[in-house]
C-alpha cells in the first residue's frame, strides 16, 4: 500500500497548536527549542500562547506552521506503528511544500526553516508594498471562475490562484478587483465568496519582488534531489527530480497558481491509498473529501492522535 504524507499551508495556524504535542513528547519540544535558537525569538511561545494577531502575520505564521508540522513528523517517525517506514510520496499546500521536501530528505530542518522565514518576510514586504487580496469562491467551475476574473478585472490584476478541490477556487489580485469578483461570483450562482484573511495577492504577479528575493535565498541553500520518497510540485503536479527543479518550483509557487486538486488526483491515480495530514488543522482532509469521498485521511495534529497510532 502506497503512503503519502501531506503538509498544510498558511491559514492552518491557530493559537495552541503543537502545545500538547510538545508537552507529551520530548522530541517535539526539542524541535521547537532548536527553531527558537535559529530564529532568534521565541516562536514556540507564539504558537502555544499567541496572541493570534501576531501568529497570523505572514512573517510569523509561515515558520510557525513549518516547525509545528516538523515537530509532529518527528514524533510520528518514532511511533511503533511507523518505525522505520517512509512515505512513498510527500506533498504540501504552498508553504507546506517546504515541509514535504524536508520530510523527503531534500532539505535539512535548519535550511527549511531559514528559507520559510525568508519567504514569510519577503511575502509580507511584497504585500505591504501592494494593495492585494484573495477571495475563495465556492460552487463554480474553472471556466466560470476564469470568466469572472476577465469580467471583474477592469484593467486591474485578477487571476485564479488556488485550484483546491472541485468547486473551490481562490482568486488573487487587487483589492477592488477581488471585491468585484466576490459580488459577481454570488450573482452568477456561487454558494459563497469569502475574502481571505491574508496580507496580499499571493500566487500572483504582485508577489514578484518576493519571488526574486526567495530565488536568491534558494540559490544559497543546501538542496538535494529527493531520494526514496517522491515530492510532487504544486505548480505542475509533477515530481521533483533535481535541485534546479526544486528552486524553480518554490520560486514559481509565489507567482503562479497552486494545483492542489491535480496533485491529489495524480497520487490517487498512481495507487496511493494511505494519506496522513501532518500539522495543525484539517484543511487538507476537508479538500480530499471533496476530491475523492472514498479516500480516508488520517489527521496527525494533536498529541492524542499521535498516541493513538
Amino acid at each position: 500500500m502506497k503512503t503519502a504524507f501531506l503538509f498544510p499551508g498558511q491559514g492552518s495556524q491557530v493559537v495552541g497548536m503543537g502545545k500538547d504535542v510538545s508537552e507529551a513528547f520530548p522530541a517535539a519540544a526539542a524541535i521547537y527549542a532548536h527553531a527558537n535558537e535559529i530564529l532568534g525569538y521565541n516562536l514556540s511561545a507564539i504558537c502555544f500562547d499567541g496572541p493570534q494577531d501576531r501568529l497570523d502575520t505572514t512573517a510569523i505564521s509561515q515558520p510557525a506552521i513549518f516547525v509545528t508540522s516538523a515537530a509532529m513528523l518527528e514524533v510520528l517517525k518514532d511511533r511503533p506503528s511507523m518505525a522505520g517506514s517512509r512515505p512513498d510520496v510527500t506533498a504540501g499546500l504552498s508553504l507546506g511544500e517546504y515541509t514535504a521536501l524536508y520530510a523527503a530528505g531534500a532539505i535539512s530542518f535548519d535550511s527549511g526553516l531559514r528559507l520559510v522565514a525568508e519567504r514569510g518576510r519577503a511575502m509580507q514586504a511584497a504585500a505591504d508594498a501592494s494593495k492585494g487580496a484573495m477571495v475563495s469562491i465556492i460552487g463554480l467551475d474553472e471556466d466560470a471562475i476564469r470568466k469572472i476574473c476577465t469580467d471583474a478585472a477592469q484593467g486591474e490584476l485578477l487571476v485564479p490562484a488556488n485550484f483546491n478541490c472541485p468547486g473551490q477556487i481562490v482568486v488573487s489580485g487587487s483589492v477592488s478587483a477581488c471585491d468585484r469578483a466576490a459580488k459577481l461570483a454570488e450573482e452568477r450562482g456561487a454558494m459563497k465568496a469569502v475574502k481571505l484573511a491574508v496580507a496580499g495577492a499571493f500566487h500572483s504577479s504582485m508577489m514578484m519582488p518576493a519571488a526574486d528575493a526567495l530565488r536568491q535565498a534558494l540559490g544559497k541553500a543546501d538542496i538535494s534531489a529527493p531520494a526514496g520518497t517522491k515530492v510532487i510540485a504544486n505548480t505542475n503536479a509533477d515530481y521533483y527530480t533535481d535541485r534546479v527543479q526544486i528552486t524553480d518550483g518554490l520560486t514559481k509557487q509565489l507567482i503562479e497558481p497552486i494545483l492542489w486538486q491535480k496533485c491529489m488526483e495524480r497520487l490517487l491515480a498512481e495507487g496511493v491509498e494511505s494519506f496522513y495530514e501532518i500539522g495543525p488543522g484539517r484543511v487538507l482532509t476537508g479538500l480530499m473529501r471533496r476530491i475523492n469521498r472514498k479516500t480516508k485521511v488520517i489527521d496527525i495534529g494533536t498529541a492524542e492522535a499521535l498516541k493513538g497510532l
